[in-house]
């Protein structure tokens, strides 16, 4: 009797990739270690804000001996992936990236301090826009639209919220009218994409062409001629949850923030549970995978797409309102500076998902802080070299996890009812 052979399942290429990937970086970090011996790195945790402080014993730890245990960590999980292979790769790629940044801020801050409180609450600043432009397109996407029109709908929010919020000196009332404004383009990019069949990636191209153009020649001929119109007052002010914004690192973090980023938090749970556990969820998703099916079903592919754009638009026009008079306290032109293409890309990393997307987006968030950081601490590296770590960033993210992630299989594809 003959016996069997069953082949056992090779691993692909992009595991053997990933391992080597990581015994480089055990490499570099071992590296950064050389003529670090009997010095220190110090992380501040005390908070200061508003002039307000919260203390916190300093986090002090040896930079030599430090950089060499994330190094052999980092060795050990490469020699592991490459000769035996962990079950999930990406897990792999997240955790020797997360050892190999806390290397080089243990490198950096050699015989420095790094608040790192501070860098921990400009990161969630600077992510929630991106994170709120990613939760926009979820809703669009999920139901079958493209929609790159979100930085454009983005800026015209953040300028509309300022000139609203100018004219009423009612921050209330500004965001408000920058989530209307959102919904404008939302519904043009709708009627043009869903009505028309207009191509989608070219619909959202002219909408960010047009509030581009339209804020910017709006600036020059009403906001510079009238500057009170672009005077809205203080950025919205943080808002502390009692007794919990005094812990120690968690308080900043989490508890003394903008209402818009507890808005945010609110969002993702609602959008978590209203696309995986309703019925309104699930209609949306048959609509993004298969229409014509949802169709056949009774559901109304047409309506529920329009409902989903115009959430879009909201959701992105308050992610503009949160930039103009939530940050900054006024309009600049082209002050969204790409945090809706920011966005798109940590919606693909998060696989449309709202939890993974807020996670793409916080990635992003803290490149954008520890490049400002790092300028500071004046570590050697040219200021703009740093300046293009959210950039790198980027790439580095979608290289590693586009391949993995799934988009929805009608996404940008128009329906025509039979």
């Amino acid at each position: 009797m003959q016996a069997t052979v069953v082949d056992k399942p090779t691993r692909d290429l992009r595991a053997y990739a990933i391992g080597i990937i990581a015994l480089m970086a055990a490499v570099g970090i071992i590296l950064l270690a050389l003529g670090k011996q009997g010095l220190q790195s110090t992380f501040v945790l005390t908070s200061q804000r508003a002039g307000i402080t919260i203390a916190a014993p300093d986090l002090v730890v040896p930079s030599f001996t430090s950089l060499i245990i994330l190094g052999v960590i980092a060795g050990g999980i490469g020699f592991w992936q490459v000769f035996r292979g962990f079950k999930k790769s990406d897990w792999v790629v997240v955790v020797v990236a997360g050892l190999a940044i806390l290397a080089f801020l243990v490198w950096a801050t050699t015989d420095k301090s790094l608040n790192l409180t501070g860098m921990l609450v400009s990161s969630l600043i600077r992510a929630t826009p991106i994170a709120l432009a990613a939760l926009s397109g979820i809703y669009s996407e999920r139901s079958g639209v493209v929609n790159i029109g979100i930085e454009g709908m983005m800026l015209f929010g953040a300028f509309t919220s300022v000139v609203f919020a100018s004219i009423t000196q009612n921050m209330l009332v500004g965001v408000i009218a920058g989530i209307l404004a959102g919904m404008v383009l939302g519904a043009l990019h709708a009627v043009l994409s869903i009505k028309y069949k207009v191509n989608q990636i070219i619909s959202g191209t002219g909408i960010i062409i047009l509030a581009l153009g339209l804020t910017s020649y709006l600036q020059r001929s009403v906001l510079n001629v009238f500057p009170t119109l672009n005077q809205p007052g203080p950025a919205i002010p943080a808002l502390p949850i009692p007794f919990l914004w005094k812990l120690p690192v968690l308080g900043p973090v989490f508890f003394n923030l903008s209402p818009i980023i507890y808005t945010l938090f609110i969002l993702l749970i609602v959008t978590q549970v209203l696309m995986n556990k309703t019925r309104w969820g699930l209609r949306v998703r048959s609509v993004g995978e298969h229409p014509k099916a949802a169709d056949t079903l009774g559901i109304n592919v047409f309506r529920i797409r329009y409902i989903s754009v115009l959430i879009s638009g909201a959701i992105a026009g308050l992610a503009g309102t949160y930039i103009s008079i939530g940050a900054a306290g006024r309009f600049n032109e082209g002050m969204t500076a790409g945090k809706g293409f920011l966005g798109l890309a940590a919606m693909i990393f998060g696989n449309w998902n709202p939890f993974g997307a807020f996670a793409g987006s916080l990635i992003f968030g803290f490149f954008d802080s520890w490049q400002e950081k790092l300028a500071l601490l004046q570590v050697g590296i040219p200021v703009d070299l740093l300046g293009m770590a959210p950039y790198i960033a980027t790439m580095v993210v979608l290289a590693g996890f586009i391949g993995r992630a799934r988009m929805p299989a009608a996404d940008g594809q128009p329906y025509e009812k039979e």
